[in-house]
């Protein structure tokens, strides 16, 4: 039996305009993964040469990653397993920028530059996803 989330349910909406924000930067990147690479305000040439290949996968896994927020937006019971994965993506995705710019990667810059695109939104959901899972929990 599935469940809908009420027309006044805060959530849908928070998964809703998560689900477009990864869905808008998956397409983006599939479909024009050169302007994707200049254009992104995140310095995404310091790391390396464009890999077109390389950003279709990622848009890949942002699309699907989209595709399933928006899920959770229309599926009560989904919400907690697709938060979870969506978040430990985004926390993997935040270590990494981590490690690249410790070890030199790029330089210290990257701290400032990745902290709205990378950090905060990592941070966001890794709150989002406990307030949730408590949520749940308390329901249960």
């Amino acid at each position: 039996m599935t469940s809908r989330p009420s027309s006044t349910d805060p959530w849908t909406l928070v998964f809703l305009l998560s689900g477009l924000g990864h869905l808008a930067n998956g397409l983006w990147m599939l479909a024009g993964p050169a302007h994707w690479y200049a254009a992104l305000p995140a310095g995404v040439p310091d790391f390396g040469p464009l890999n077109e290949h390389f950003v279709r996968d990622l848009g890949s896994t942002f699309a699907m990653l989209g595709l399933a927020l928006v899920w959770g937006a229309a599926r009560l019971e989904v919400r907690v397993p697709v938060l979870v994965l969506v978040t430990l993506f985004n926390a993997l995705h935040a270590l990494v920028h981590v490690w690249d710019t410790s070890r030199g990667l790029v330089g210290p810059e990257h701290w400032a530059i990745d902290f709205p695109v990378v950090y905060l939104p990592t941070v966001v959901l890794i709150a989002l996803t406990a307030l949730l899972v408590r949520r749940t929990e308390a329901r249960a």
